[in-house]
């Protein structure tokens, strides 16, 4: 009877060790996939745009495909729009874990200099070499900080080239020339004679608080500063570093969107709404021959005109416009790198995160699957954000030949006074801190027209200057006159 209690005991604890066993091994599934080895690495990766409501199954097919190539899987994160300059903060300030991350000219050079980036120069030709060679070097070049390279380069429109996009409904209802109307004088007659004709509660230039009115500072080179109202005048051989905001032609153009606000002709809640309406009559946009198709899909407009206004230019801005970098604190480095490897020369993985799952969002228009017609538009993850564009099918009312013109537009680019300079912020970094603070308290109204400029940059320039603006002008000036001496 003895022996049978001691035997009762022993199989109790061999049950409790079987499910401790099964117990910890099912926390090892989930922890990680970060961590145990003979598991799949999990990588978290932070993208820019509205999260598709089928992002969890489109998720599911990229992870089969790419677990299979390359043996990792991926846990994309989305940040809208006009939540991202805070969500981004937010990671890095907090050291919340994550392996990729989409980053840009307004927060890389701060972001390296907080270390929360990891150097990808010499990891690039052992871990990556397809990648490196797939992106010209002076797109590299470009993208290098003290001469060291902490993301990797969309390379794609990298060059930049300002639109205007009208729809073609009101350019045919009001006969406008749209090749002719490449100035605010132009646009100005256009827009009041779409207000008269459509009425009040018709909005020709619907604006949100985050863009503004796109490319109205495009002429002055930010110098991946992040800061709109620093800058260098992209063709000023002499390299003056200036207060923007002060300068005469940017001056008149903030006085017309002022008017235009004033006249109804800009949306009266543009300073605080977050997120663009769908189906705008008129908008400025970067782009390149044959967005337009693209912006047709996610407007819902059936037809847009375009005409090239600004460009295109090379800057360090420009090619930093989108980059996608690496924690210096993912376990994940080397797997990151096959990824953003694997992104950039796939072009099925490629099709799949640009236009979501074949069959429900996209199918393909041609046998040699290059060709691609979308069937919904709610995939709206920023497509420039994820990778190359020259390993991506056409939308099938592209031009065939779209990304060798993309290509042939960055070949004849001019290149900014400043390309190659990149400053050193690290002495710098609290007033661009306290400067982006007060810059972010005016921009939303100064930007959409909302306040009367005349009255409000005097305020605002001397409240930069309160918060070191006229102290980080020298210092850069300084730098830029000692790196092309």
């Amino acid at each position: 009877m003895r022996m049978s209690k001691w035997k009762a005991l022993l199989c109790l604890a061999a049950m409790l060790a079987v499910i401790t066993g099964l117990f910890s091994g099912c926390q090892n599934a989930e922890e990680g996939e970060s961590g145990d080895s003979g598991k799949t690495p999990v990588l978290t990766w932070w993208l820019i745009g509205s999260q598709p409501e089928n992002l969890a199954d489109g998720v599911e097919k990229i992870n089969a495909y790419i677990e299979e190539k390359i043996g990792v899987r991926v846990n994309i994160k989305m940040a809208s729009y006009s939540d991202w300059p805070d969500k981004i903060n937010q990671l890095v300030n907090t050291g919340e874990k994550f392996d990729i991350m989409f980053t840009n000219e307004t927060k890389y050079s701060r972001q390296v200099n907080q270390n929360a980036f990891a150097d990808l120069t010499d990891l690039l030709a052992s871990e990556a070499p397809a990648l490196y060679k797939s992106i010209p070097q002076e797109v590299w070049e470009g993208a290098k900080i003290n001469g060291r390279i902490y993301a990797v380069p969309t390379y794609k429109d990298s060059s930049l080239t300002q639109y205007w996009v009208f729809d073609d409904a009101y350019v045919q209802k009001y006969q406008i020339n749209v090749a002719a109307t490449k100035d605010f004088e132009a646009l100005d007659k256009v827009f009041t004679t779409m207000k008269q004709g459509e009425g009040k509660s018709f909005y020709p230039l619907n604006l949100t608080q985050g863009d503004g009115f796109s490319g109205l500072l495009s002429d002055y080179d930010g110098l991946t500063l992040g800061l709109q109202p620093i800058g260098v005048r992209y063709d000023d051989a002499n390299r003056r570093v200036v207060s923007v905001l002060e300068q005469e032609e940017v001056m008149d153009r903030l006085k017309m969107l002022h008017k235009w606000y004033g006249a109804g002709i800009i949306n009266p809640d543009a300073p605080t709404q977050k997120d663009a309406v769908k189906g705008r009559a008129f908008f400025s946009a970067q782009g390149y021959p044959g967005a337009e198709v693209g912006w047709q899909v996610n407007e819902g407009v059936e037809k847009y005109d375009t005409v090239q206004v600004f460009g295109p230019l090379y800057t360090n801005g420009t090619i930093q416009g989108s980059l996608n970098a690496v924690s210096s604190n993912s376990s994940y480095k080397k797997e990151a790198l096959k990824l953003l490897q694997l992104v950039n020369t796939d072009r099925k993985l490629r099709d799949m995160l640009a236009f979501g799952v074949e069959g429900t969002d996209f199918e393909y228009a041609n046998s040699e699957r290059t060709v691609v017609k979308r069937l919904t538009d709610t995939w709206q993850i920023g497509n420039y954000a994820i990778g190359s564009y020259f390993n991506l099918s056409t939308l099938s009312d592209a031009p065939a030949d779209q990304w060798d013109q993309v290509k042939a537009l960055n070949a004849r680019a001019e290149s900014s006074a400043c390309l190659g300079f990149t400053p050193d912020i690290g002495d710098l970094s609290t007033e661009l801190a306290n400067c982006q603070q007060t810059w972010d308290k005016y921009r939303y109204e100064l930007l959409t027209g909302a306040s009367d400029p005349v009255k409000m940059v005097p305020q605002i320039v001397k409240e930069l200057n309160q918060s070191g603006m006229d102290k980080i002008i020298t210092a850069v000036q300084a730098q830029i006159d000692a790196y092309y001496q």
